[in-house]
């Protein structure tokens, strides 16, 4: 039923923007008639008035973080009147942002918002941070409304011609993302990055649509997508690739089941036919490892080229060797990278590096297979992923991991540093994986082996040093109550030649605004240990 709204409210759309399109005064049409103006200017004025496709109409973005206040300005620049909605009522109204300056087609509503608004508009674009228990907007698209994630909104606005490769995953999509964006670039292919990793998707179609130039703003955008993205399903986002690099417990105070989780991740193959390629870890599908993932991929098995991450057709990695094999189901490429190269710290990037490659040959884009190589000495790892961040005159190496924001992302990283002797430091605000209550932290008591010792701190810092010490921790485990007095003891313990090393596996809301917050506060600390 819901598909069936959606593809009558698109008819009547594309009816009306056929109507919009021939508006223009019949003086204004003869006088490109007779003027000399060259066929591309033409395109040009036409283009003009098509990209006003939402004339006349009311679009209510729910949520003003980055992506919903990129979801405003791409509204405006389709010729939408803009209903501009969060619960914050200390925000700044978007009318006194000079993003926003001389529009009138624009309203501020903050705080409580009366719902028959929402009903009203034309369509209802959700930012990911907002959940559809929020201003009834589960029930808004079970009656058939026309509500939008913002990553559909800016796919719909996107020119066709260009190529999509979205990434994701619990662990290591910012990584693969950043990787293929940098790979691109090194190659002379014009790519936007962005997506969940800070720069929304309809930045790069507020791009497209105001650029005055004839040819493609981007021939491919590189979109790392999480599953808050995903929740509600797709109309216009169709990758050209689509990657599901894992999937482990996270974010279920959100989803609330491993089931719904791996639905909203495996919603990135909705749209794609078999033209498009499908990457997986294997143990997905008729390799029955991840029972949730198989579960959910099993309605798009049969739409999509297949390929696996640790498989053929795929990529296959081998870390001791440090070559990866890569045959690209699609175009029929077969080829090895030889990951040598790599100067990003940790291993598990030589395997993010094999997977960003694999990756963008699967877009099928024109890139020399063997030029992929020379790229690989140039990447760097994203902020806050396993970042060097400084080197100080007592020889230890400081090493940003604030995005590990659960267990396995910290896990993944301790296992490429266990030729690097650190001081690791854990804690904040822990995740509950399961009904038991359990915080996952036993897991890490493996790749911990092979360091220093391990600081815990934060509102969880006690209960992750339980829970090691119970797992059989083999190294020293001290406690301290923030961040700042983890550092200074940190560098009290530190010897020549070793890392500190800040990987929480928590979320960070007991003492900073967001992980890029804690990051920036560790590194900090780090220029300040002198």
């Amino acid at each position: 039923m819901a598909g069936s709204v959606h593809c009558q409210r698109w008819s009547k759309m594309n009816s009306q923007l056929l109507t919009n399109s021939h508006r223009l005064p019949t003086s204004t049409t003869f006088s490109l008639a007779r003027t000399s103006i060259s066929h591309g200017r033409i395109l040009d004025c036409y283009c003009i008035q098509e990209k006003q496709d939402l004339k006349g109409q009311t679009v209510a973005v729910v949520g003003l973080g980055v992506s919903g206040r990129a979801a405003a300005r791409l509204a405006l620049a389709r010729g939408a009147s803009v209903l501009a909605i969060d619960r914050n009522e200390n925000m700044i109204p978007l009318e006194h942002d000079p993003l926003f300056e001389k529009q009138n087609d624009m309203r501020t509503i903050l705080g409580y918002c009366d719902r028959k608004l929402l009903e009203d508009a034309d369509r209802v674009v959700v930012s990911p941070g907002v959940p559809l228990e929020n201003y009834g907007i589960s029930s808004l698209l079970q009656s058939g409304r026309w509500v939008m994630s913002e990553l559909d909104f800016a796919a719909e606005a996107l020119p066709h011609g260009i190529k999509v490769l979205a990434v994701t995953g619990t662990n290591g999509k910012s990584t693969v993302t950043t990787f293929a964006g940098q790979m691109l670039s090194h190659l002379g292919i014009k790519a936007f990055v962005g997506g969940n990793l800070g720069n929304p998707l309809s930045e790069a179609a507020i791009q497209c649509l105001t650029s005055s130039s004839v040819d493609p703003k981007f021939q491919v955008a590189v979109v790392e997508v999480s599953s808050y993205q995903m929740e509600i399903p797709n109309t216009f986002f169709c990758p050209s690739v689509g990657v599901v690099l894992n999937l482990t417990p996270d974010h279920l105070e959100r989803h609330k089941t491993m089931d719904k989780y791996a639905t909203a991740k495996c919603r990135l193959f909705s749209n794609m036919n078999n033209k498009k390629l499908a990457v997986l870890p294997i143990g997905t599908s008729f390799f029955v490892r991840n029972e949730h993932l198989n579960e959910a991929f099993k309605d798009h098995v049969n739409k999509c080229n297949l390929a696996w991450i640790g498989d053929f057709p795929g990529v296959k990695i081998d870390l001791e060797a440090k070559i990866a094999y890569l045959k690209i189901p699609s175009t029929g490429v077969v080829t090895q990278l030889q990951l040598g190269a790599m100067k990003a710290m940790g291993t598990h990037n030589d395997h993010n590096a094999a997977v960003a490659a694999f990756s963008i040959l699967g877009l099928d884009v024109g890139i020399n297979p063997e030029a992929i190589s020379t790229t690989l000495n140039a990447l760097s790892a994203p902020p806050h992923r396993m970042q060097i961040v400084h080197r100080d005159s007592r020889g230890i190496t400081w090493v940003d991991d604030s995005k590990a924001t659960n267990v396995e992302a910290t896990y993944a990283g301790l296992m490429g540093l266990r030729e690097q002797k650190s001081v690791v430091l854990l804690g904040g605000l822990a995740k509950v994986l399961n009904t038991e209550g359990s915080n996952g932290f036993e897991k890490l008591v493996e790749p911990l082996k092979y360091h220093r010792c391990v600081i815990t701190f934060g509102s969880s810092g006690t209960e992750i040093q339980k829970t090691l010490l119970a797992g059989g921790l083999s190294i020293p485990c001290h406690r301290a109550r923030s961040m700042e007095n983890a550092v200074n003891l940190a560098m009290r313990v530190a010897g020549y030649g070793d890392a500190i090393v800040l990987s929480p596996g928590c979320a960070s809301f007991d003492e900073f605004r967001s992980f890029e917050h804690r990051g920036k506060v560790f590194q900090d600390l780090a220029f300040s240990s002198q």
